[in-house]
């Protein structure tokens, strides 16, 4: 199916690399104006890269959304803002019973970023966005399930997909439509980092351990960021028009709800 999206101003947290970077070169691809958000020193560098593989200008945005100051001075740079794609997100490991106190650390860190931070993009974006336009959360498969040794991420995630509902029936009344897309395991290298953290601790080579994880699914295999890119432009578009609230399973069969 080909998008046009020509005219649409896009915002993509989290684009510096993996899913966020495959969405907004996607959005670009079809027409958008295109604005990454990342709290990544090289994401003018990566915007520039959008730029030249899609022949259309990519902005880029250097902003940490846990801190509330930076993200509402980043979005005063906009006028409108016609598609939000909530995508940014910390997933590292944070086992209960280790005695260091940098997993308090860690966890405190994800909670800041995917929930808080999810919640001030939100907040702000919204004031910017006409009736008719649409926002997508990443939310992950693990907004659905959970894995141990994962119980941040897992428990941020779960909160995202509250939110997104939340956000669906409150936002809906101002014509702005909200919806989620839950990936299953996708080549990132957050995904990558924390199956290598599963090997060391488990003592499974990295290898066994992501056959077990494909075998799961019932299409094999593992995903790449493109293989999601074609979901949120389908939910961005018009003709995904009566679907609120919803949240999407892009997984190969992995977990059925």
């Amino acid at each position: 199916m080909i998008y046009n999206f020509s005219g649409k101003n896009v915002l993509v947290t989290g684009a510096s690399r993996g899913i966020g970077y495959g969405v907004a070169k996607g959005f670009a691809a079809a027409g958008a104006n295109v604005t990454i958000l990342a709290d990544n020193e090289e994401v003018e560098n990566t915007a520039t890269c959008l730029s030249r593989e899609t022949g259309v200008t990519v902005n880029g945005i250097r902003c940490d959304i846990a801190d509330l100051s930076a993200v509402k001075q980043a979005l005063e740079q906009f006028d409108r803002i016609d598609i939000l794609i909530n995508n940014a997100g910390l997933e590292r490991i944070t086992p209960v019973l280790d005695e260091d106190d940098v997993v308090e650390d860690m966890f405190k860190r994800i909670v800041d970023i995917n929930v808080m931070g999810t919640f001030y993009v939100t907040r702000y974006a919204a004031r910017k966005m006409p009736p008719g336009s649409s926002m997508i959360f990443t939310c992950s498969i693990w907004s659905r399930t959970a894995v141990e040794e994962f119980s941040a991420y897992c428990s941020t995630k779960h909160a995202n997909l509250g939110f997104m509902r939340s956000m669906a029936k409150e936002l809906m009344p101002k014509g702005i439509r909200v919806n989620g897309i839950c990936p299953g395991w996708v080549r990132t290298e957050a995904s990558l980092k924390s199956l290598k953290n599963m090997s060391i601790r488990t003592g499974q080579s990295e290898s066994d351990l992501l056959a077990e994880i494909t075998g799961a699914q019932i299409s094999d295999g593992l995903m790449e960021p493109d293989d999601l890119v074609s979901s949120y432009l389908f939910l961005a578009s018009d003709a995904a028009s009566n679907i609120v609230g919803q949240a999407i399973n892009v997984d190969r069969g992995e977990v059925l709800t």
